[in-house]
């Protein structure tokens, strides 16, 4: 079964997180749409420290600039699955915001 196409703007955020994850070479890029329209990227963050999928991180970059609710997410990765803390992420901003998986070149494997 193939997955469904993405609309443009969704199709946007899978690039903005495909080149999140290659400027930085992490595991995974995110990108996050709010309400507005306003785009907001991560990468994965692995520091001694702190730990954060790259959803996570792009989900704390959108909150900190104020943004209440989520349009979309897509998150680039060979995982085969989004990880389960940065989808509750989105969700606890917007429960309906579906969240894109793709793999690294951008093909889609699913959406939640």
């Amino acid at each position: 079964m193939s997955a469904p196409a993405l609309q443009p703007e969704d199709a946007k955020l899978v690039t903005l997180a495909r080149s999140a994850r290659g400027r930085t070479g992490a595991p995974e890029g995110a990108a996050v749409r709010d309400t507005d329209g306003r785009t907001y990227l991560a990468a994965t963050v692995s520091l001694p420290s702190m730990q954060l999928s790259a959803l996570q991180a792009a989900v704390a970059a959108a909150v900190s600039s104020g943004v209440e609710g989520l349009e979309a997410a897509a998150v680039v990765s060979s995982a085969g699955e989004v990880e389960p803390a940065g989808l509750a992420a989105v969700h606890d901003l917007t429960a309906a915001a579906p969240v894109h998986l793709a793999a690294p070149d951008g093909t889609l494997v699913a959406t939640s």
